[in-house]
């Protein structure tokens, strides 16, 4: 029996629900204590989370980078928020589908089946999460998480889309054309300024990590992450 975890503080919504997804198959545990909910997941581990977005203590979009940093379980917001930048919030915090309210009963059931066939059923690809490794810096581009030796820093989708394509070419250069056509479905709406403002963000949280110079700018061309094997090697 595949089991959910409700993050939830309306409890009569919460019961309504949970009764009927146990109706329909599957285990349902309701977060109780909404000060350490990574703790509660980490007690469940749950093969799905359902997560509103106003909560006690910290929000929805808080909760999920905390979960995003320790699984790559589907995470379905359900709020009555229903504005395109809280829809935006949640997938660039790691969530995987929203839901307004009110909502359908059916509609949330299927979603919560196709997140979970997609995830370990058959419309799953692989079995093993995803990475990205170039020396001993590791991105989980499905979790948003990059890592360098034993220090890790969460990333938004967009810096995860960002370093992502400089890790599949590090070494070589990377046109600030191709990183706008990565990031962006149409770069002629975008300020030039924009990706200079991620590849700030994106060295800050290098440095974080102790790789603050494997990113350089090739100017008037675009972006180079080096190879960490080889010549960033040397260069330390």
């Amino acid at each position: 029996m595949q089991s959910i975890l409700m993050v939830e503080d309306d409890t009569k919504l919460a019961g309504l629900l949970a009764a009927y997804l146990t109706r329909n198959g599957f285990q349902v545990h309701m977060v109780r204590d909404f000060r350490d909910v990574l703790h509660e997941f980490a007690e469940r581990g749950p093969d799905l989370v359902l997560m509103d977005v106003n909560l006690p203590q910290y929000d929805g979009f808080y909760w999920c980078r905390q979960i995003r940093t320790h699984s790559i379980c589907p995470i379905l917001f359900i709020s009555a928020r229903d504005s395109g930048m809280d829809q935006v919030m949640a997938l660039e915090n790691g969530a995987d589908d929203y839901i307004t309210k009110p909502f359908q009963y059916e509609v949330v059931l299927a979603k919560i089946r196709s997140q979970l066939r997609r995830a370990y059923g058959t419309y799953a690809a692989v079995q093993q999460e995803p990475k990205i490794a170039n020396g001993a810096l590791v991105l989980y581009p499905e979790r948003y998480v990059l890592e360098h030796q034993a220090n890790s820093v969460e990333l938004t989708q967009k810096e995860a889309a960002l370093m992502e394509v400089l890790m599949n070419k590090a070494g070589r250069v990377v046109g600030r054309d191709r990183l706008l056509d990565v990031m962006w479905e149409d770069q002629h709406f975008i300020d030039d300024n924009t990706l200079n403002v991620y590849i700030t963000r994106v060295r800050r949280k290098l440095k974080e990590l102790g790789a603050g110079d494997a990113l350089e700018t090739v100017r008037g061309v675009g972006y180079r992450l080096l190879d960490l094997d080889g010549e960033w090697g040397r260069r330390a």
